[in-house]
């Protein structure tokens, strides 16, 4: 029988853990460590996400002054949208550099750059005050916050997988988003709340900024977090079998070596991606702008599905454990596939129970995504380049599908004059998603590409 050793905490790119021959046992302890800081690193980032969605009409008369609501909002999306088309270098230069120095120290990286973009909104004069240079200032805090989400997403995702045991990967992971949706409930609840309270005057001159600047203190507390992490044991042992300082992969090698998973990448990307910003950025604003819905029930109806993916997500990724990844993706797809235009002319009959019931809907479809891709797309790429290929391929998928959905979908109705859109769109991504999962190969259970077996000596728990 082998004997079990313990490799003892170093500085440098070691990793507490247990092994045996072929097999590596992580601290619980560590484990736990990891998924809250890679948690909270998604949290703060969705936090601006829902801040900026739901206070989008409010910063549409900040920084674009015009007589036209539609062009407001249209310039205040197109803002939005402009940070994911920087995305993909912050991918090309954080994954790369995270195969090379390591998770941790890039995590720690993105996480002081977003938390200093999203602080600097909050401090920008309004287009009154200074013209011009208002929405030029937060062009430039927005490409900044773009440019470290490159990193953020695909390096947390790993960090995750990295140190969860095979068999537990999917539930670990799952809390990955579990920390993306109580970030936006907590960036769309203090802007609901502030529209509650506040006059529509105070909110458009001084109101709005609250949340930005909320963002200091809470990238303090990520940081440091994830300064106390270690190194994933998959990376450590990386490091190990170089012996030296582990040789630079190239990125053509990241990209050309992994065209298949790349493409696989981005086609499931593609569908959860523009699936959650159509619910979670863009129907707050279709809700009022479109539907007249009143703002301050529309922002409510939101947050309580939020709220209901919040609770179904864990046990969703325990399933994924259980049944498998692609059979919970498969499910998403086919259920986008068919229930988006009937969710949609639920939430177009205006009435609260009919809104709840289509937007419930949507929201629990959603949930087949946000619980098993934090722990699928780790799974396609090898230890080697997974950081710096899933980056690559995520934030592609991103920057074109994803964040520029509010974009599309309103100038697509803009110039049909066709309220269904939405839900056009939210099927074709099914379609794409849909052949993805047909092609991807199950993971669940199963180690990571290029790593070790995983297993832990005690039940994991994120409580407590």
């Amino acid at each position: 029988m082998s004997t079990v050793s313990v490799v003892a905490p170093a500085s440098g790119p070691k990793s507490r853990a247990a092994k045996t021959p072929g097999t590596t046992v992580t601290d619980p302890a560590l484990v736990k460590r990891a998924v809250k800081a890679a948690a909270l690193g998604n949290a703060m980032e969705w936090f601006d996400f829902g801040v900026y969605s739901y206070i989008a009409v409010t910063l549409g008369k900040v920084f674009f002054p015009s007589g036209n609501p539609t062009a407001q909002l249209l310039s205040t999306f197109g803002a939005f949208a402009a940070a994911f088309l920087v995305r993909p270098l912050g991918g090309m230069v954080f994954g790369p550099l995270g195969d090379r120095v390591g998770r941790q120290k890039v995590l720690a990286l993105t996480m002081i750059m977003m938390a200093a973009g999203t602080f600097a909104i909050g401090l920008i004069p309004s287009y009154a005050t200074i013209g011009v240079g208002a929405p030029i200032l937060l062009l430039v805090a927005r490409l900044v916050q773009g440019f470290s989400t490159g990193g953020e997403y695909a390096g947390a995702s790993t960090f995750i997988a990295e140190y969860a045991p095979d068999k537990r990967r999917g539930f670990l992971g799952s809390w990955l988003e579990f920390g993306t949706l109580a970030g936006y409930i907590g960036g769309a609840g203090l802007v609901t709340l502030m529209t509650a309270l506040l006059s529509a005057d105070d909110l458009t001159s001084w109101g709005w900024r609250i949340p930005f600047l909320i963002a200091g203190p809470m990238g303090i507390i990520g940081l440091y977090l994830r300064l106390r992490l270690e190194e994933t044991p998959a990376f450590a042992a990386e490091v190990e079998k170089a012996e030296t300082n582990r040789p630079k992969v190239p990125l053509r090698e990241m990209i050309t070596g992994q065209w298949r998973a790349l493409l696989l990448c981005v086609g499931l990307v593609l569908v959860f991606n523009v699936t959650d910003y159509m619910l979670l950025s863009y129907m707050p604003s279709y809700l009022t702008g479109q539907l007249h819905y009143d703002e301050t029930h529309g922002l409510l109806v939101v947050l309580g599905v939020m709220a209901l993916m919040m609770i179904v997500q864990p046990f969703a990724g325990a399933l994924t454990d259980r049944i498998g990844r692609r059979p919970v993706i498969a499910a998403g797809c086919a259920g986008f596939l068919v229930l988006s235009v009937p969710a949609l002319l639920l939430i177009r009959e205006g009435s609260l129970p009919a809104v709840a019931l289509g937007m419930g809907a949507l929201g629990l479809l959603l949930v087949c995504f946000t619980a098993a891709m934090p722990s699928a797309l780790p799974a396609l790429f090898p230890t080697k380049v997974r950081y710096g290929s899933l980056s690559i391929g995520f934030n592609v998928s991103v920057s074109l599908f994803g964040g520029t959905t509010p974009l599309v979908v309103t100038a697509l109705i803009g110039a049909t004059g066709n309220m269904m859109m939405p839900a056009y769109y939210m099927m074709a991504a099914a379609v794409v998603g849909g052949f993805a999962v047909w092609r991807m190969a199950e993971s669940a259970g199963r180690p990571l590409p290029g790593s070790a077996p995983s297993v832990a000596g005690r039940e994991p728990s994120v409580a407590g």
